[in-house]
């Protein structure tokens, strides 16, 4: 179980009584013997870690929480999709709130005191409803000078419902050349 969970730190009881063919109070006890806190508390943990991390993007700037960053390397976030996030009468998110996640967790990625946008490719693969937990995570691909290439994927239940690439400014950095993302 611990092994599993730090690949998967964001699996939920439920979801470990599937992967290991277990009852839900089963996989609690076992938890609880082994000192694993539930998902909540081992999501805050990450969130307060990865807080520390961040450079560029103010807090309230930020959509979603933070959970795990690696400045220049990596990020990680998620949103819980709220009723105010909806289109009525559809039910499905409003792109803009996957859009800013995606923006603002490809901007921490970076690491860098300022950051700006060059440009932004993104694909919505499906709806996203009421209740459904996001996980962003950017990956920085390609830094050249001052511009960076972030990707960003944005998953429900592990099914990609997100994609993002990011062109990045940082002009504190103005060596080298740009990237060309097309």
């Amino acid at each position: 179980m611990r092994r599993y969970l730090r690949n998967n730190p964001f699996a939920t009881d439920e979801e470990l009584a599937e992967k290991f063919q277990v009852s839900i109070p089963t996989i609690r006890l076992d938890r609880l013997a082994l000192g694993i806190p539930e998902v909540r508390e081992r999501i805050m943990t990450m969130a307060r870690e990865a807080r520390t991390r961040i450079r560029g993007v103010k807090a309230e700037e930020l959509v979603g929480e933070v959970v795990e960053l690696q400045p220049g390397v990596m990020g990680i976030s998620i949103l819980e999709i709220t009723p105010e996030m909806l289109v009525q009468p559809a039910g499905v998110a409003r792109g803009h709130y996957l859009f800013a996640q995606a923006h603002s967790l490809a901007l921490a990625a970076v690491g860098a005191e300022v950051v700006l946008t060059s440009s932004a490719r993104v694909r919505y693969r499906r709806p996203v409803y009421a209740g459904e937990r996001v996980i962003a995570r950017a990956m920085v691909k390609v830094t050249k000078g001052s511009t960076c290439l972030v990707s960003v994927h944005s998953r429900v239940s592990g099914e990609i419902v997100f994609k993002g690439q990011f062109i990045i400014i940082t002009p504190e950095n103005r060596s080298g050349g740009g990237i060309d993302c097309e």
